[in-house]
């Protein structure tokens, strides 16, 4: 928003003074803030820092120690210049006891070689502050308007960081808590630069708060999150070799305006879910969606499924969640995508049908973008191996009997998994959430089974299927964050191999070692920098075992 003292003197009403920059050349850059005119030698007690002073030096001392000590005081006020105007007090040259103080001090010191009106500089200067406040604030409305816009439009992460480098004319990237690129838009540059090695690069990144900006990264970024969930970070590349005139202050107040007001809108968007089902579907969906969330009473819930012919109370219920596996979904059958609901519908409409034709009771309804859910109401739980059985069967056939042709498609490509039972309302919301869970981590396994249930879910899966909870990121980070960081640094020793090849030995050191064609005592030592890095015991059994499950999370999430 400010002139730099440079852009001060390009201005007319200076060069109509024929300036001449005489000490503190490399100060040039500094921002002028405002400008005050003064004649007296105490001036520096009113000044707060940042002002251009104009004198015609008829009030300075006449000593050289008293010019000294006057630039001295300017100089440690913070004051971006001294122009001085020659003919009233010095005819053709200010002191050299003067100069040399400016120049010790890297002050620009500046004579003006024909009378000129100070008025006429301040007004110029005030102006162009004013100008540029006003460019500020109009940019700023711009911001609000397009991401308010964008909140009631709903979209996409990858739209939001697309405008927000748009108005900045920056890169911007948005990551998760365990630094991998969700979205990016590179504004121009090559998004291969912009991303490769881009975890490493992000842990250089020293935070200093919720927002802030790192000089010697060039990042300016900011928290992601809503209702004190933090799920990930919003960065924007500040071009600091385009604008040096700016860079000791860092990005102006309109980038960090931006790249908040971005977050805003990432988060809400978060929150926001829009369906475009039918009314019977919708309320299928509506009630799926009360137990999950709890934002009906359960007594609503049990009421209204009865009202649509689905009795939930005094019933065994059992949540179940379908969805395809992930390497069958081509291109055009992204999720999210037209193709991707089209097809995510028809699965929902290969479950309902699946339930009627079994003869079984329940509600029915997409999840979410990638999977339907049900929940079967059975008369006993004596019954409930055999309905499932009845109802894959019945999905099977249904899919069959729809697909073109009567072509089957590839063995295994839609997986059915149940939760465990329950026997009232309150409970069907645990049988769901570890329906979906089990759905999710089958995806990583090869077995073909009718139904998945829990037991045939490992710790690995169960991580996998955990892979975007924030909380989960954040017991990653804590477990092996410094470590991380420290490879990143130092990208040629990489300890965090070494950490993986001791747990996987079963902490058997001398096996390790061998396995990583180390000597033992050069294997020692990088294993006590661990302990070190991490502060813990790897000796510890409790220490070994979060460190393990620390690095298996961490490869789900960097699988996922």
């Amino acid at each position: 928003m400010f002139p730099t003292v440079r852009e001060v003197l390009a201005l007319d009403p200076v060069r109509h003074g024929g300036p001449r920059v005489v000490a503190g050349t490399a100060g040039l850059d500094r921002l002028v803030r405002w400008v005050h005119a003064a004649e007296v030698p105490d001036i520096a007690a009113l000044l707060s820092g940042g002002e251009l002073v104009l004198t015609t030096g008829i009030g300075l001392p006449g000593d050289d120690a008293g010019l000294r000590a006057f630039i001295g005081e300017l100089a440690d006020v913070g004051v971006s210049g001294l122009l001085v105007e020659l003919g009233r007090r010095y005819p053709t040259a200010v002191p050299r006891a003067m100069v040399a103080a400016a120049e010790r001090r890297n002050l620009p010191l500046v004579e003006l070689c024909r009378v000129t009106p100070f008025v006429r500089i301040t007004e110029a200067v005030h102006g162009l502050i004013v100008d540029a406040q006003l460019a500020e604030l109009r940019a700023t409305e711009e911001i609000h308007q397009r991401f308010t816009e964008l909140s009631v439009e709903g979209a996409e992460p990858a739209e939001v960081v697309r405008q927000a480098a748009v108005l900045a004319g920056c890169p911007v990237i948005l990551e998760n808590l365990s630094r991998q690129v969700l979205a990016y838009e590179p504004a121009g540059e090559s998004a291969e630069l912009l991303l490769r090695g881009w975890e490493q690069h992000s842990r250089r990144i020293r935070p200093t708060g919720r927002t802030g900006y790192d000089p010697d990264a060039g990042w300016l970024y900011t928290t992601v999150g809503a209702r004190g969930q933090d799920w990930g970070r919003l960065l924007l590349r500040w071009p600091t070799g385009e604008l040096p005139a700016a860079a000791p202050g860092g990005p102006s107040t309109r980038l960090t305006i931006l790249i908040e007001r971005a977050a805003s809108t990432l988060a809400l968007g978060r929150l926001i879910r829009r369906d475009a089902e039918g009314l019977e579907r919708q309320i299928h969906r509506t009630l799926l969606t009360a137990l999950l969330d709890h934002t009906r009473p359960v007594d609503e819930v049990a009421l209204r499924a009865r009202a649509l012919g689905v009795p939930l109370d005094r019933r065994h219920l059992v949540g179940v969640v379908v969805r395809y596996r992930a390497d069958e979904a081509g291109a055009g059958a992204a999720a999210g995508g037209p193709a991707g609901q089209a097809r995510l519908r028809d699965l929902a409409e290969a479950v309902s049908q699946a339930l009627r034709d079994a003869e079984l009771s329940g509600l029915a309804s997409t999840l979410d973008d990638q999977a339907v859910g049900a929940v079967l109401a059975l008369r006993d739980a004596g019954t409930e191996e055999a309905a499932l059985a009845a109802f894959a069967a019945a999905l099977d056939r249904v899919r069959l009997d729809t697909a073109p042709g009567g072509v089957r498609g590839a063995p295994g490509a839609v997986i059915v998994a149940a939760g465990s039972g329950v026997g009232t309302v309150r409970e069907a919301r645990r049988s769901l959430i570890e329906a979906r869970q089990v759905a999710d981590a089958a995806r990583r396994g090869r077995r073909d089974l009718p139904v998945y249930r829990l037991p045939q879910v490992g710790l690995a899966g169960l991580l996998h299927l955990l892979r975007d909870e924030p909380r989960l990121q954040t017991f990653v980070e804590r477990e092996l964050g410094p470590l991380l960081t420290h490879d990143a640094e130092h990208p040629r020793e990489q300890l965090l191999g070494t950490l993986r090849g001791y747990l996987e030995s079963g902490r058997n050191k001398s096996a390790a070692a061998a396995k990583a064609h180390l000597s033992r005592p050069a294997f020692y030592e990088r294993l006590a920098r661990i302990s070190r890095i991490l502060r813990v015991d790897l000796d510890s059994v409790d220490d070994c075992l979060s460190l393990h499950v620390a690095l298996l999370a961490l490869d789900a999430v960097r699988d996922g």
